[in-house]
């Protein structure tokens, strides 16, 4: 059982490692400090039913719908479109900077609902833990499979409560507006590969 919960461990943090638009957002979060634990418990969450339910075999079912497949998609580029636009807009308003982060406050609804965005409109999410996860767990006895799921899932949990409160570490790089400015452009730039790499799949 516990072989099964570090192959479930290695698996989860090996493909949650690549950066994406989720990961880059939590980032974000972190070196603003806000509602840094609400995003990382929402992103691990939302990892540990995914991966769950890949594990269950719900991969498969997704994957027999081609239609859903493409309406996530399309659904998933627009999203990272308009983040990647607001990032920019961040990024080319003096105003919007601060020592701290963003000026203008962020409700904590407004923190979980875009998480929740980049979390269940990303399309690469689905391949990764319906499908690949899944697939590997499938391949442990079923009595197997609940320790599996569980190593994924902590896996999940570690690393985005990891990237979110170790970014703080950073703060005094990003005490200057610069930096900031410079993060949202970044951003912005990888909100629109990804949307580009989504669409071209489509």
């Amino acid at each position: 059982m516990l072989h099964a919960a570090a192959m479930g461990f290695a698996a989860g943090f090996s493909l949650i490692l690549a950066i994406g638009a989720q990961n880059a957002f939590v980032l974000r979060q972190g070196l603003a400090r806000r509602h840094v634990f609400a995003v990382c418990a929402t992103c691990a969450l939302s990892d540990a039913l995914l991966i769950v339910a890949g594990v269950a075999g719900a991969g498969a079912l997704t994957a027999s719908i081609p239609l859903l497949r493409a309406g996530m998609i399309w659904a998933g580029a627009a999203f990272l479109i308009v983040y990647g636009a607001l990032r920019l807009r961040a990024a080319l308003r003096p105003a919007g900077m601060a020592t701290g982060g963003p000026a203008k406050p962020q409700t904590l609804r407004a923190a979980i609902l875009t998480t929740l965005g980049f979390t269940w409109l990303n399309p690469h999410v689905y391949l990764d833990t319906l499908g690949l996860v899944g697939a590997i767990g499938a391949g442990f006895a079923p009595d197997l499979r609940p320790a599996f799921a569980a190593g994924a899932a902590g896996a999940s949990g570690v690393f985005f409560f990891s990237l979110g409160y170790g970014a703080r570490l950073l703060a005094p790089t990003f005490a200057k507006p610069g930096a900031w400015r410079t993060l949202d452009l970044t951003i912005a730039l990888v909100m629109w590969a990804l949307a580009a790499m989504l669409i071209a799949e489509a």
